[in-house]
């Protein structure tokens, strides 16, 4: 990204899930604050993305990929799990929806510091009160070590946690990946949704070009894809950092756990992936 600027990748997933609301009715993933926290401007043109239905899959995967997460996030919950850490939570609503608050989890959000003070900035505009189980937590990924950025927001490493890391991981290096998983995986009882994305010469060719497509808009803007893989690097990568176990979601097992009727006609064969590893 852009150095001062907030992310527009991350507008861009919250314009998905916004579509989501109003033209799926969030069948696949409610959140009532999707068209609240965006500006006037940015959902003036929501009509025009619903409108286009070369948007359709990656907003189904955008909202498959949000309910995953927060299902394994109440599970989390329910034995007994805290701390929620959103990395690189962008224009993510869940701090202001948290069911769990009343059991005392609390949020942390990490984000590039831009992003983070553009997203403070939209909730005080769109008259949002910020959530006493809130914390911001503003965390350069690339030049800033996660463990440090957390502590300093009162972050708890000795103590079990859930993270929710969407829409990041091919925008990092190699090295800030690993860098965040060794440290996910030194935490007693700590578990990570993630996504991923696989290099193009795996995609058929019905799709290869719109996903090219798509990477090179997010280059055009400063947020380039930095890092894809093929699952079987995935889990080797995963492996090397000593998770108990983890679960990789191809697209097409997305699509038959979420999308429904939705799903028809979309291609599901390789694509994105999402992640749920456990530490040790």
């Amino acid at each position: 990204m852009q150095t001062g600027q907030p992310s527009q990748t991350a507008l861009g997933a919250a314009a998905h899930r916004a579509v989501h609301q109003t033209l799926e009715g969030g069948v696949i993933f409610a959140d009532p604050f999707a068209l609240q926290i965006l500006s006037d401007e940015v959902r003036a043109g929501l009509s025009r993305m619903a409108g286009d239905p070369a948007h359709r899959p990656m907003r189904l995967f955008v909202a498959a990929r949000s309910r995953f997460s927060e299902d394994t996030m109440a599970a989390c919950v329910a034995r007994g799990v805290r701390q929620i850490v959103i990395l690189g939570a962008g224009l993510d609503t869940f701090s202001l929806r948290n069911p769990h608050a009343g059991q005392g989890a609390r949020v942390f959000e990490a984000d590039y510091p831009a992003t983070q003070a553009w997203k403070r900035e939209r909730l005080a505009q769109a008259g949002l009160t910020l959530p006493a189980s809130l914390v911001f937590a503003p965390v350069d990924f690339e030049r800033q070590g996660l463990a440090e950025g957390l502590a300093v927001a009162g972050f708890r490493a000795d103590q079990p946690a859930y993270f929710q890391w969407l829409g990041v991981v091919p925008y990092l290096t190699r090295e800030a990946i690993i860098a965040t998983l060794d440290f996910i995986s030194g935490i007693a009882g700590a578990e990570v949704v993630f996504d991923y994305g696989e290099p193009f010469e795996n995609l058929p060719p019905t799709i290869r070009a719109n996903v090219a497509a798509i990477a090179a808009r997010a280059a055009s803007i400063g947020e380039p894809w930095l890092s894809l893989f093929n699952a079987a690097a995935m889990a080797e990568l995963l492996q090397a950092r000593g998770f108990a176990g983890f679960e990789d979601v191809a697209r097409a097992e997305l699509a038959r756990r979420y999308y429904g009727a939705l799903g028809e006609g979309l291609d599901a064969g390789p694509g994105p992936h999402l992640v749920h590893a456990k530490s040790r």
